[in-house]
């Protein structure tokens, strides 16, 4: 996409047709619009699926329409009415495509007269992308079964019929019926004292787009933690993680402190079943949280700062497309970093800033110019595969670079005045880069130049300027690693007993590729990382002995893939044990028992890996 012309452009003057050339949804926002969802669901665990009906409110934009088309995926239709002002209904013709494996099938309904509401009833598949059902045996108290969405990128619409686009926000409400032992907690206001009576109702009163929209269900309990916020989890998680969220209100304050006001009411989180396939989905009022960063020292609370952070970067100014998902991540990264500071101290924060950069700038040599781009063009990808590690690293390394360059007060004030600007608004790159110009780059001259602006956002790689925090922990860590590696120092001998999980994390992650199994068997005997209980730590400690051809950790690599469906920490091993004969076979085996447990889209991932790693059938 070119770089339009730089002037402050709101979203409501963006052009429609630009809008509707989304690439992942068959939505047409030129000619009609979702405005509000009303659902009716019935939540039947022996038929994993969820039925029962969306009612969706429609403003007409092209007088000429003839049609509302919506994004679907496996959905079992079973009529679809309008609904006049008095409550009656018509039948209205439909046709649901047949199904693109990427997108779905385009639902086009045919309404000449242009309804206001139109009335879906429906059922979705027990195979649908968006959400996973879990057996009693596979959630911790083995009680309940269990059930929950994920519905970014794409994945809304196997569980509503919705025009999925990110461009597009909705406000809905929802009555949930479900078994009497079941809590049901959304993306929306949520009570934590609601009586277990299977009858539940929501409202989510603010427009969001269509990713936010999130439902779990199971053996639930909840735990205030603070004045707005409360941690929902299976009972023999939820004192854990209410203990490890405790600072949840503090976070909540700090960000209101620099950015403004927290507008979305309350901001609860639920930790989910293992295999959650994220660290974390910033879903409207409810953050939804993988257990493995319930770890007891608050180590890696950094990943609710990132989702509290979408409170005002995502959720509040969302990125128009998934071409422009570094507005939503990127921007987020940075707030994060700045909540961490807040919080837990400049040190770690300059920690985790300094662990991403240095990832970033091991791995983006190696990708395509292309991927290097903070605004790729479009390559054919899935939307799940749009954003990478560059949006989020490569984009906060961006902010983190305004900030030096203008100041920190002078900054921060520009970045509220954006959020309020823009405020429940989706917008695009360019609409950022209109409203970024004259009130950072020519309200403060000779800070920066916008032809280097232009080089951050529409570059290939990093500039040579990009700005690196200090640490000194981090540089002590260099020389003994180096030491270490020259035979200079044994492992036993490494100052590591007092490293935090960051710490750690940057000591593997800066270990050759390929480290001899002489050094890895070492450090396995001095510092017993073989069955570690942290998942950070497991993930790069399993695929550096995988590499090295330990097999001795092959077992314990094992438990942690079927006991994490996490992508980001499941995937690597898979990848690892992908890269022999042997190891491939024995990845095949774990998959085999892991299966069962992993979220489709995880399934979808480690299926690719191993199909790419096999042989080729004659």
């Amino acid at each position: 996409m070119r770089l339009r012309s730089l002037f402050a452009v709101a979203v409501s003057t963006l052009p429609l047709a630009a809008m509707a050339a989304e690439p992942y949804s068959y939505a047409q926002p030129d000619q009609v619009r979702v405005t509000h969802l009303d659902l009716d669901l019935t939540i039947d665990f022996a038929q994993r699926a969820l039925s029962g009906q969306a009612t969706l409110k429609l403003d007409w934009k092209n007088p000429k329409a003839t049609s509302l088309v919506l994004d679907t995926r496996d959905l079992k239709i079973a009529s679809i009415a309008s609904v006049s002002a008095d409550g009656k209904t018509a039948p209205l013709n439909y046709v649901l495509a047949p199904r693109d494996k990427a997108l779905g099938s385009k639902l086009t309904i045919a309404a000449p007269t242009h309804p206001t509401l139109v009335r879906i009833v429906y059922a979705t598949s027990p195979d649908a992308s968006g959400l996973q059902w879990l057996t009693p045996a596979q959630t911790a108290g083995k009680k309940l079964p269990f059930m929950f969405s994920q519905s970014e990128s794409i994945n809304a619409r196997s569980w509503v019929p919705i025009q999925d686009s990110p461009a597009i926000r909705i406000t809905y409400d929802a009555h949930i019926t479900s078994p009497s032992d079941v809590r049901v907690v959304m993306s929306a206001l949520n009570d934590a004292k609601h009586p277990l009576n299977g009858d539940y109702t929501f409202d989510q009163p603010h427009p969001i787009p269509s990713y936010l929209l999130a439902i779990a269900a199971g053996d639930i309990a909840a735990e205030v933690t603070g004045p707005r916020s409360a941690v929902y989890a299976e009972p023999s998680m939820v004192h854990k993680a209410a203990h490890e969220f405790e600072d949840t209100e503090k976070m909540i304050a700090t960000a209101e402190r620099l950015y403004g006001p927290y507008r979305w009411g309350r901001y609860d989180l639920i930790v989910l079943p293992p295999s959650f396939p994220f660290g974390g989905m910033e879903n409207a009022n409810m953050t939804f949280a993988t257990p493995t960063i319930v770890v007891g020292d608050k180590s890696l609370a950094s990943v609710i700062s990132h989702e509290l952070a979408h409170s005002w970067s995502g959720n509040l100014v969302t990125n128009a497309t998934w071409r422009d998902g570094w507005l939503n991540e990127g921007f987020t990264t940075y707030v994060q970093g700045r909540i961490t500071e807040a919080v837990y101290g400049k040190s770690l924060a300059d920690e985790e800033a300094l662990l991403s950069a240095r990832a970033l700038e091991k791995s983006i040599g190696s990708m395509p110019a292309n991927a290097q781009k903070l605004t790729p063009d479009l390559r054919g990808v899935d939307a799940d595969d749009a954003l990478s590690d560059v949006a989020y690293d490569k984009g906060s390394w961006f902010l983190r670079t305004l900030e030096q360059r203008f100041g920190r007060a002078d900054f921060d004030a520009y970045l509220r005045s954006y959020f309020d600007h823009f405020a429940f608004q989706s917008i695009t790159t360019e609409q950022m880069l209109a409203y970024m110009k004259p009130n950072l780059i020519d309200k403060y001259p000779g800070k920066m130049r916008w032809a280097e602006v232009q080089d951050w956002v529409y570059g290939s790689g990093i500039p040579k300027d990009a700005p690196l925090p200090d640490s000194p922990r981090f540089y002590a860590i260099d020389t003994e690693r180096a030491a270490f590696l020259a035979d200079k120092l044994t492992a036993d001998k490494l100052d590591a007993k007092g490293w935090n999980t960051q710490e750690w994390m940057y000591f593997l992650d800066r270990l050759p590729d390929v480290t001899a199994l002489v050094k890895i068997k070492a450090l396995d005997d001095a510092w017993h990382l073989t069955g570690t209980p942290n998942a950070e730590i497991g993930m790069r400690w399993y695929v550096h002995a995988i590499v090295a051809g330990d097999k001795d950790v092959w077992p314990a690599a094992a438990e942690h893939m079927t006991r994490i469906g996490r992508l980001y920490l499941t995937l690597p091993l898979y990848k690892a044990f992908a890269k022999t004969p042997e190891g491939l076979a024995y990845a095949k085996q774990v998959y085999a028992k892991a299966k069962a447990g992993y979220h489709p889209l995880t399934q979808q991932a480690v299926e690719g890996i191993l199909a790419k790693a096999s042989p080729a059938k004659k």
